[in-house]
């Protein structure tokens, strides 16, 4: 049975009982919040992993990393690299994006090295497969979807990103609309391509069903992706996303049925003003499925710095019911990301989760804060430093001011108004 079916049955799995604990709730209520599919467990039969992850309502807000090879940078090491430093630094998933060199062997080490779940998007495989065997990307059938897809499942990947949203009929309002970004999705505007060149419906809407069973099999969560996002905020929340959000919420419903997990993906490009009402919109819609977020980056002017316009969106997104972050490297926009921008990105990212999660779940994040606080109000270095966020990059700095006075910091010396207080009787 998967997960799902298992909470549909108040049966409460192994797994259940370890992520309850892990996320401090009642292994009883993380069932009964499974079985509404309010919250998933991305974790497939045949992967074994040491921090298995839930993500949904109530509880705390998770980030995801995506790594993988470009068909101009393929270095197996490189990635893994890059995913050791993504677990270092506190990112709770993976995604393998890999669309260079041996898709299949990068896959692998991938999940053999990684400790949380791993993620794919199995339509780069099926393009890149056919450029190989057919040079041209878009010759191929739905049977050749479906034949990466089990592939996948068996090798155990964790979640799935299917665009099945992006159909004939949420295509026709996109090009009525006439946006000024079209389609950024790469995967979104691969399906639209191959609609176009063959004059077929979308293969991952018209074998839902088929997608479904390979899923049920190996317990591999969908992530119903957004394939119509807006890539900039002048396209945030026009009628093409609502179109596609609104056919997701009926292929989760189709999920849920069959005891299919499922998450459904967000944008993308939203100003701040917008972010509430689409994390409105997507629990109206897919009946309160989690929703996974990619940033959102909340001004298009910061190339270079876009880990910090999606902390921004991340953060009131998470306050707002988002449950779930794709980070964002300072690389974005720009070029194929290295090791210190995944680090960036992971460690924005999770500012902006705890960032919501003190909103949304006070009474169990605020004790980090405390925590911390006391330490600072005490001095205590070595122990705020442990506490950050980002503990080496706290030390570095700590150790590189050299200050004269152990007990202060080269910002304000002798002057350190925590000091100051110190002194003053009763503060």
């Amino acid at each position: 049975m998967t997960q799902l079916e298992s909470a549909k049955k108040n049966i409460i799995t192994p797994l259940m009982r370890k992520v309850a604990r892990l996320e401090g709730i009642n292994s009883k209520e993380l069932m009964r919040l499974i079985a509404q599919g309010k919250v998933v467990i991305p974790l497939n039969k045949n992967h074994r992993i040491k921090k298995p992850c839930a993500v949904g309502s109530t509880l705390s807000t998770k980030i995801n990393a995506n790594i993988g090879t470009s068909t101009d940078e393929s270095s197996l090491s490189e990635e893994i690299k890059k995913l050791k430093i993504a677990v270092k630094y506190g990112a709770d998933a993976l995604m393998d994006l890999s669309v260079g060199g041996n898709l299949a062997k990068i896959r692998q080490e991938v999940l053999k090295h990684s400790t949380v779940p791993v993620g794919t998007v199995p339509v780069y495989q099926v393009a890149v497969d056919a450029q190989k065997k057919n040079n041209n990307f878009l010759k191929f059938s739905a049977q050749d979807v479906l034949t990466v897809l089990n592939e996948q499942a068996i090798q155990g990947v964790d979640f799935f990103t299917i665009h099945s949203g992006v159909t004939q009929s949420s295509f026709k309002v996109l090009q009525k609309q006439k946006r000024l970004m079209g389609i950024v999705s790469r995967g979104g505007a691969i399906i639209a391509s191959w609609m176009k060149h063959h004059q077929q419906e979308n293969p991952f809407y018209s074998h839902f069903d088929d997608i479904l069973d390979i899923a049920y099999k190996y317990d591999v969560t969908l992530s119903l992706g957004d394939g119509l996002r807006p890539g900039s905020i002048l396209d945030a929340t026009d009628k093409a996303q609502i179109a596609e959000l609104k056919i997701l919420g009926v292929l989760a419903k189709r999920a849920w049925s069959r005891g299919v997990q499922v998450m459904i993906e967000g944008p993308g490009h939203v100003p701040l003003g917008q972010i509430e009402k689409n994390i409105a919109l997507e629990k109206k819609y897919c009946h309160g499925a989690p929703f996974y977020v990619l940033g959102p980056l909340v001004t298009d002017v910061a190339p270079g710095y876009d880990h910090i316009t999606s902390a921004i969106g991340g953060a009131v997104a998470a306050r707002s019911g988002a449950d779930f972050l794709c980070y964002v490297t300072p690389a974005e926009h720009l070029r194929h990301p290295t090791a210190s921008d995944v680090r960036e990105g992971v460690i924005a990212s999770r500012i902006a989760a705890h960032a919501g999660d003190l909103i949304k779940r006070k009474r169990i994040a605020i004790k980090w804060d405390r925590d911390i606080s006391i330490a600072r109000k005490n001095r205590d270095w070595k122990k705020q430093i442990r506490l950050s966020i980002d503990p080496d990059k706290a030390r570095e700095y700590r150790l590189s001011s050299k200050p004269k006075l152990a007990k202060v910091c080269t910002m304000c010396g002798k002057y350190c108004s925590i000091k100051l207080m110190d002194d003053c009787a009763g503060v």
